[in-house]
Protein backbone atom coordinates (compact mmCIF):
# COMPACT_ATOMS: atom_id res chain seq x y z
CA UNK A 1 0.00 0.00 0.00
CA UNK A 2 1.18 3.34 -1.14
CA UNK A 3 0.66 6.19 1.79
CA UNK A 4 1.09 9.71 0.70
CA UNK A 5 3.45 12.41 1.59
CA UNK A 6 0.72 14.39 3.25
CA UNK A 7 -0.33 11.25 5.66
CA UNK A 8 3.44 10.19 6.77
CA UNK A 9 3.87 14.12 7.23
CA UNK A 10 0.94 14.02 10.09
CA UNK A 11 1.37 10.36 11.27
CA UNK A 12 4.74 11.93 12.30
CA UNK A 13 3.46 15.12 14.00
CA UNK A 14 0.67 12.93 15.92
CA UNK A 15 3.60 11.06 17.44
CA UNK A 16 5.17 13.63 18.60
CA UNK A 17 1.74 15.50 20.35
CA UNK A 18 1.03 11.88 21.95
CA UNK A 19 4.56 11.56 23.08
CA UNK A 20 4.04 15.09 24.74
CA UNK A 21 0.68 14.21 26.10
CA UNK A 22 1.71 10.66 27.56
CA UNK A 23 4.31 12.87 29.31
CA UNK A 24 1.25 15.96 30.47
CA UNK A 25 0.76 17.90 28.01
CA UNK A 26 1.68 21.65 28.68
CA UNK A 27 1.46 22.28 32.37
CA UNK A 28 -1.62 18.85 32.39
CA UNK A 29 -3.24 20.73 29.36
CA UNK A 30 -3.16 18.25 26.15
CA UNK A 31 -1.81 19.58 23.71
CA UNK A 32 -4.19 19.42 20.53
CA UNK A 33 -3.67 19.42 16.64
CA UNK A 34 -5.79 21.10 14.13
CA UNK A 35 -5.41 19.12 10.92
CA UNK A 36 -5.97 21.58 7.97
CA UNK A 37 -6.08 20.51 3.73
CA UNK A 38 -2.99 22.19 2.20
CA UNK A 39 -4.84 20.83 -1.14
CA UNK A 40 -6.87 23.41 -2.70
CA UNK A 41 -7.19 26.41 -5.74
CA UNK A 42 -4.33 29.23 -5.73
CA UNK A 43 -4.32 31.33 -2.38
CA UNK A 44 -6.36 28.51 -0.68
CA UNK A 45 -3.55 28.03 1.78
CA UNK A 46 -3.75 31.66 2.83
CA UNK A 47 -7.67 31.06 3.82
CA UNK A 48 -6.66 27.69 5.74
CA UNK A 49 -3.61 30.09 7.66
CA UNK A 50 -6.90 32.73 8.48
CA UNK A 51 -8.91 29.50 10.13
CA UNK A 52 -5.86 28.72 11.83
CA UNK A 53 -6.24 32.30 13.83
CA UNK A 54 -9.36 31.86 14.13
CA UNK A 55 -8.93 28.46 15.91
CA UNK A 56 -5.98 30.31 18.07
CA UNK A 57 -3.51 27.80 17.73
CA UNK A 58 -0.50 28.85 18.65
CA UNK A 59 2.02 27.65 16.21
CA UNK A 60 1.74 25.31 13.08
CA UNK A 61 3.41 22.97 11.08
CA UNK A 62 3.63 22.04 7.15
CA UNK A 63 3.79 21.94 4.35
CA UNK A 64 5.15 19.40 1.44
CA UNK A 65 3.74 21.66 -1.69
CA UNK A 66 6.18 24.13 -2.67
CA UNK A 67 3.33 27.14 -4.29
CA UNK A 68 1.02 26.26 -0.96
CA UNK A 69 4.18 26.60 1.35
CA UNK A 70 4.54 30.24 -0.28
CA UNK A 71 1.32 31.20 -0.20
CA UNK A 72 1.05 30.05 3.17
CA UNK A 73 3.77 32.49 4.91
CA UNK A 74 2.51 35.47 3.54
CA UNK A 75 -0.61 35.01 5.76
CA UNK A 76 1.43 33.76 8.85
CA UNK A 77 3.72 37.05 8.39
CA UNK A 78 0.31 39.26 8.55
CA UNK A 79 -1.13 36.65 11.03
CA UNK A 80 2.33 36.80 13.28
CA UNK A 81 1.78 33.00 13.47
CA UNK A 82 5.07 30.49 14.48
CA UNK A 83 5.48 28.34 11.70
CA UNK A 84 8.06 25.25 10.75
CA UNK A 85 8.78 24.04 7.66
CA UNK A 86 8.92 20.27 7.80
CA UNK A 87 8.36 19.64 4.03
CA UNK A 88 9.21 21.87 1.41
CA UNK A 89 12.44 21.72 0.24
CA UNK A 90 12.52 24.75 -2.33
CA UNK A 91 15.91 27.06 -1.64
CA UNK A 92 13.70 30.17 -1.76
CA UNK A 93 11.40 29.74 0.75
CA UNK A 94 13.73 30.60 3.83
CA UNK A 95 15.27 33.30 1.76
CA UNK A 96 12.16 35.71 2.16
CA UNK A 97 13.38 36.55 5.58
CA UNK A 98 9.93 36.19 6.97
CA UNK A 99 11.12 35.95 10.60
CA UNK A 100 8.25 33.80 12.03
CA UNK A 101 9.39 31.08 10.37
CA UNK A 102 11.89 28.37 9.71
CA UNK A 103 12.96 24.95 8.31
CA UNK A 104 14.01 21.49 9.66
CA UNK A 105 14.37 19.48 6.41
CA UNK A 106 17.94 20.70 4.18
CA UNK A 107 16.62 22.00 0.90
CA UNK A 108 17.26 21.57 -2.55
CA UNK A 109 20.38 22.94 -2.89
CA UNK A 110 21.85 20.94 -0.63
CA UNK A 111 21.10 18.10 -2.70
CA UNK A 112 21.81 19.63 -5.92
CA UNK A 113 25.60 20.31 -4.56
CA UNK A 114 25.69 16.53 -3.32
CA UNK A 115 24.63 15.40 -6.71
CA UNK A 116 26.49 17.33 -8.89
CA UNK A 117 29.78 16.51 -6.48
CA UNK A 118 29.06 12.99 -7.36
CA UNK A 119 28.09 12.57 -10.90
CA UNK A 120 30.76 15.50 -13.14
CA UNK A 121 33.39 15.49 -10.06
CA UNK A 122 33.56 11.61 -8.65
CA UNK A 123 32.15 10.03 -11.70
CA UNK A 124 33.57 12.14 -14.33
CA UNK A 125 30.56 12.71 -16.45
CA UNK A 126 30.69 15.75 -18.82
CA UNK A 127 27.74 15.31 -20.73
CA UNK A 128 24.62 14.70 -18.85
CA UNK A 129 20.33 15.44 -19.84
CA UNK A 130 17.71 16.14 -17.45
CA UNK A 131 14.06 14.65 -17.47
CA UNK A 132 12.48 16.46 -14.88
CA UNK A 133 8.67 16.58 -13.63
CA UNK A 134 6.96 20.13 -15.22
CA UNK A 135 5.35 21.61 -12.27
CA UNK A 136 7.27 23.59 -9.19
CA UNK A 137 8.75 20.72 -7.74
CA UNK A 138 10.74 19.97 -10.99
CA UNK A 139 11.57 23.25 -11.60
CA UNK A 140 13.21 24.54 -8.92
CA UNK A 141 14.61 21.17 -7.48
CA UNK A 142 16.52 20.87 -10.93
CA UNK A 143 17.47 24.95 -10.84
CA UNK A 144 20.46 24.98 -8.65
CA UNK A 145 21.67 21.69 -10.35
CA UNK A 146 21.59 23.00 -13.71
CA UNK A 147 23.60 26.59 -12.21
CA UNK A 148 25.74 24.34 -10.42
CA UNK A 149 27.19 22.47 -13.05
CA UNK A 150 27.49 25.16 -15.28
CA UNK A 151 29.45 26.82 -12.92
CA UNK A 152 32.28 24.11 -13.02
CA UNK A 153 31.73 23.75 -16.81
CA UNK A 154 29.53 21.15 -17.36
CA UNK A 155 26.16 22.42 -18.77
CA UNK A 156 22.95 20.25 -18.87
CA UNK A 157 22.63 18.87 -22.63
CA UNK A 158 19.11 18.84 -22.93
CA UNK A 159 16.15 19.39 -20.60
CA UNK A 160 13.06 17.77 -21.48
CA UNK A 161 9.86 17.51 -19.01
CA UNK A 162 6.95 15.49 -18.14
CA UNK A 163 3.59 15.51 -16.32
CA UNK A 164 2.60 14.23 -13.08
CA UNK A 165 0.67 11.26 -14.40
CA UNK A 166 2.13 10.83 -17.24
CA UNK A 167 3.05 7.42 -18.50
CA UNK A 168 4.37 7.44 -22.02
CA UNK A 169 8.01 9.28 -22.61
CA UNK A 170 8.65 8.26 -25.69
CA UNK A 171 9.02 12.09 -27.19
CA UNK A 172 11.06 13.19 -24.42
CA UNK A 173 13.36 10.69 -23.89
CA UNK A 174 13.61 10.56 -27.99
CA UNK A 175 15.22 13.96 -27.64
CA UNK A 176 17.30 13.19 -24.80
CA UNK A 177 18.89 9.71 -26.69
CA UNK A 178 19.53 12.13 -29.61
CA UNK A 179 21.70 14.26 -27.73
CA UNK A 180 24.26 11.50 -26.74
CA UNK A 181 23.97 11.85 -22.95
CA UNK A 182 27.09 9.87 -20.79
CA UNK A 183 24.03 9.95 -17.85
CA UNK A 184 20.90 10.88 -17.12
CA UNK A 185 19.36 12.60 -14.03
CA UNK A 186 15.74 11.93 -13.72
CA UNK A 187 13.61 14.39 -10.85
CA UNK A 188 10.11 13.82 -9.64
CA UNK A 189 8.10 12.10 -7.89
CA UNK A 190 8.40 7.83 -7.75
CA UNK A 191 6.16 6.42 -9.78
CA UNK A 192 6.92 8.69 -12.91
CA UNK A 193 10.66 8.24 -12.07
CA UNK A 194 10.37 4.45 -12.48
CA UNK A 195 8.37 4.39 -15.41
CA UNK A 196 11.00 6.56 -17.09
CA UNK A 197 13.80 4.71 -16.15
CA UNK A 198 11.99 1.34 -17.48
CA UNK A 199 10.91 2.95 -20.82
CA UNK A 200 14.73 4.66 -21.28
CA UNK A 201 16.04 1.26 -20.21
CA UNK A 202 13.68 -0.26 -23.31
CA UNK A 203 14.24 2.43 -25.67
CA UNK A 204 18.10 0.90 -24.95
CA UNK A 205 19.65 3.67 -23.35
CA UNK A 206 22.19 2.16 -20.73
CA UNK A 207 23.59 5.30 -19.35
CA UNK A 208 23.87 5.91 -15.62
CA UNK A 209 20.95 7.26 -13.95
CA UNK A 210 21.02 9.26 -11.08
CA UNK A 211 17.10 10.91 -9.40
CA UNK A 212 15.77 13.67 -7.57
CA UNK A 213 15.67 12.18 -3.76
CA UNK A 214 11.42 11.47 -4.01
CA UNK A 215 12.27 8.13 -4.97
CA UNK A 216 13.88 7.17 -1.95
CA UNK A 217 10.45 5.31 -1.66
CA UNK A 218 8.74 1.67 -1.40
CA UNK A 219 6.94 2.47 -4.73
CA UNK A 220 9.86 3.24 -6.88
CA UNK A 221 11.06 -0.10 -5.91
CA UNK A 222 8.04 -1.81 -6.47
CA UNK A 223 7.33 -0.25 -10.04
CA UNK A 224 11.24 -0.41 -11.25
CA UNK A 225 12.24 -3.61 -10.33
CA UNK A 226 15.51 -4.64 -10.92
CA UNK A 227 16.63 -2.46 -12.96
CA UNK A 228 16.33 -0.05 -10.16
CA UNK A 229 19.74 -1.58 -9.08
CA UNK A 230 22.82 0.86 -9.32
CA UNK A 231 20.85 4.13 -9.27
CA UNK A 232 22.04 6.77 -6.76
CA UNK A 233 19.93 9.74 -5.22
CA UNK A 234 20.27 11.86 -2.54
CA UNK A 235 18.51 11.36 0.80
CA UNK A 236 18.16 14.59 3.63
CA UNK A 237 19.02 11.91 6.69
CA UNK A 238 20.64 8.65 7.18
CA UNK A 239 17.37 6.03 7.44
CA UNK A 240 20.14 3.59 8.34
CA UNK A 241 21.33 5.50 10.98
CA UNK A 242 21.80 3.60 14.22
CA UNK A 243 21.04 6.74 16.26
CA UNK A 244 19.09 5.95 19.16
CA UNK A 245 16.75 8.82 18.80
CA UNK A 246 15.98 7.56 15.43
CA UNK A 247 15.54 3.96 16.16
CA UNK A 248 13.26 5.02 19.21
CA UNK A 249 11.17 6.97 16.63
CA UNK A 250 11.23 4.38 13.91
CA UNK A 251 9.90 1.63 16.24
CA UNK A 252 7.51 3.85 17.77
CA UNK A 253 6.37 5.33 14.22
CA UNK A 254 5.75 0.93 13.34
CA UNK A 255 4.18 -0.31 16.40
CA UNK A 256 1.67 2.74 15.99
CA UNK A 257 0.68 3.17 12.57
CA UNK A 258 2.09 0.32 10.82
CA UNK A 259 4.51 1.05 8.26
CA UNK A 260 7.84 2.08 7.93
CA UNK A 261 8.44 6.11 8.24
CA UNK A 262 9.69 8.41 5.43
CA UNK A 263 11.40 11.79 5.19
CA UNK A 264 8.21 13.78 6.07
CA UNK A 265 7.13 11.38 8.87
CA UNK A 266 10.73 12.21 9.94
CA UNK A 267 11.53 15.92 10.10
CA UNK A 268 7.23 16.63 10.93
CA UNK A 269 8.19 14.55 14.33
CA UNK A 270 11.57 16.78 14.70
CA UNK A 271 9.36 19.95 13.73
CA UNK A 272 6.51 19.45 15.78
CA UNK A 273 9.13 18.72 18.83
CA UNK A 274 10.50 21.85 18.17
CA UNK A 275 7.17 23.78 18.28
CA UNK A 276 6.45 22.18 21.94
CA UNK A 277 9.69 22.68 23.68
CA UNK A 278 9.46 26.00 22.02
CA UNK A 279 5.93 26.39 24.07
CA UNK A 280 7.53 24.70 27.03
CA UNK A 281 10.09 27.37 27.18
CA UNK A 282 7.76 30.52 25.92
CA UNK A 283 4.64 29.74 27.39
CA UNK A 284 1.12 30.23 25.51
CA UNK A 285 2.54 33.16 23.54
CA UNK A 286 3.20 33.39 20.03
CA UNK A 287 5.56 35.86 19.65
CA UNK A 288 7.46 34.43 22.89
CA UNK A 289 7.59 30.90 20.94
CA UNK A 290 8.75 32.81 17.48
CA UNK A 291 11.67 34.30 19.47
CA UNK A 292 12.71 30.63 20.69
CA UNK A 293 12.23 29.13 17.47
CA UNK A 294 14.17 31.62 15.57
CA UNK A 295 16.69 31.99 18.37
CA UNK A 296 19.80 29.90 16.45
CA UNK A 297 21.43 29.39 20.17
CA UNK A 298 18.54 27.47 21.33
CA UNK A 299 18.02 24.76 18.57
CA UNK A 300 21.24 25.10 16.43
CA UNK A 301 22.93 21.28 17.01
CA UNK A 302 19.48 20.25 18.33
CA UNK A 303 19.61 16.56 17.83
CA UNK A 304 16.43 15.08 16.39
CA UNK A 305 15.58 11.67 15.07
CA UNK A 306 16.45 13.15 11.77
CA UNK A 307 19.89 14.27 12.96
CA UNK A 308 22.23 17.09 14.04
CA UNK A 309 19.63 20.39 12.96
CA UNK A 310 22.39 23.57 11.96
CA UNK A 311 20.58 26.29 10.76
CA UNK A 312 22.05 29.41 8.92
CA UNK A 313 20.58 32.75 9.13
CA UNK A 314 17.50 31.86 7.61
CA UNK A 315 16.32 29.86 9.79
CA UNK A 316 17.24 26.70 6.94
CA UNK A 317 18.55 23.47 8.29
CA UNK A 318 21.77 23.12 5.82
CA UNK A 319 23.41 20.23 8.16
CA UNK A 320 25.07 17.71 5.37
CA UNK A 321 22.80 15.23 3.81
CA UNK A 322 23.66 11.89 2.59
CA UNK A 323 23.75 9.35 -0.61
CA UNK A 324 21.36 7.23 -1.23
CA UNK A 325 22.36 4.22 -3.85
CA UNK A 326 19.92 1.14 -4.39
CA UNK A 327 21.61 -2.18 -4.91
CA UNK A 328 19.66 -5.64 -4.63
CA UNK A 329 16.04 -3.90 -4.31
CA UNK A 330 17.12 -2.12 -1.16
CA UNK A 331 18.74 1.44 -0.48
CA UNK A 332 22.07 1.64 0.63
CA UNK A 333 22.95 5.00 2.72
CA UNK A 334 26.06 6.94 2.76
CA UNK A 335 27.46 10.39 3.77
CA UNK A 336 27.95 12.46 0.77
CA UNK A 337 31.68 12.92 -0.17
CA UNK A 338 33.29 16.17 0.30
CA UNK A 339 33.62 18.44 -2.54
CA UNK A 340 36.55 17.57 -4.70
CA UNK A 341 36.71 21.17 -6.05
CA UNK A 342 34.43 23.97 -5.36
CA UNK A 343 30.84 24.42 -6.82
Amino acid sequence: MIIGYGTQMLQGATLAIEEANKKGGYRGIPYKMMVHNDVGLWGAAANEVVKMDDEGVWAWLGSIDDIVSHVAIRATLKLEIPMVCTGDPDPTFTETNIPWVIRVIPDDRQSSYALVNYIFNLNSHARVAVMRANNRYGRVGILHFNKTSTRLGYPIVIEERFKDGATVFTEELQRIKNSKPDAIVIWGNPKESALILKALREMGMNQPVYCGDRIVNPEFLSIAGKLADGIVTTCQYNPGSKDPKLTAFTSNYKRRFGMEPDVFAVHAYDGMNLIIESIEKAGLNRALIRDVLTDLKTFQGYQGASGKMVFDATWNNVRPIYLAKINNGKFEFSAAPPYQREL
